[in-house]
């Protein structure tokens, strides 16, 4: 059985303790260092046609790296792109949905598939636009958050907004709505009021969830940093 742990309290590794014929996937350039028990391949997992969605959807590469125990158990570690917390998602009673960049890893028991958004989602959606992936299958999914990671439990009647760029992923059983603010625009009503405001509140995309389920969020907003950087 495949056991991902943690490492490391300060943008962590993810070590991955595998015994002899089991495999993972993660994404492209993720491992770091592995044993020779070990094998590693390039794959476009599920062909050309998946790869293409995920890569619209998730902003994937279209080769994903398959990790396997050929000969004997073995161990590696595993690093997200960007600096920042893991979080092991079980998966198989519950489902998630991916924001884009937040995949890591996952056991060879689930799947990334490509959830078809209502229209109104995707016209605010960034490069997922009219989709969104989706785990499927039983197991575990590891993703990563820029910074630390939190966990917020939505309940009924307690419903929740978030700002895009800080949610890493959610319960596909929450319902969810995208807008380009959380108010109006000095009173101005429509399309016309919420990018008004959100323009002069610095607000940005935000998703509001509700329902029952849980959001994993992280504390900084990997598109504020890349511009802030592209700006020295």
């Amino acid at each position: 059985m495949t056991v991902f742990t943690s490492t490391g309290e300060v943008d962590p590794f993810l070590h991955v303790a595998l015994q002899k014929g089991d495999k993972i996937y993660c994404e492209s350039d993720a491992m770091v260092m592995m044993e020779t028990t070990l094998d590693l391949k390039g794959k476009m997992t599920g062909g050309i046609g998946s790869a293409i969605m995920r890569r619209f959807a998730n902003g994937e590469s279209f080769f994903q790296q398959h990790i396997e125990a050929v000969r004997g158990n073995g161990d590696c570690l595993l690093s997200p792109v960007l600096p920042g917390a893991l979080e092991i998602v079980d998966i198989g009673a519950q489902q998630y949905l991916l924001n884009d960049g937040a995949f890591v890893a996952a056991t060879s028991g689930t799947e990334l598939k490509v959830r078809m958004q209502s229209i109104g989602n995707a016209l605010f959606a960034q490069s997922g636009g009219f989709f969104v992936m989706e785990t499927s299958g039983s197991g575990q999914v590891v993703v990563s958050g820029f910074g630390s990671m939190f966990k917020l439990d939505v309940a009924p009647g307690k419903d929740v907004i978030i700002d895009n760029s800080h949610v890493v992923c959610w319960d596909s059983t929450l319902q969810y709505e995208i807008s380009v603010t959380t108010g109006n625009g000095g009173g101005l009503g429509g399309m016309l009021g919420n990018l008004v405001n959100s323009v002069t509140s610095g607000e940005g995309i935000v998703l509001k969830f509700s329902g029952s389920g849980k959001v994993f969020i992280c504390s900084r907003n990997r598109d504020s940093f890349v511009k802030m950087m592209n700006k020295k």
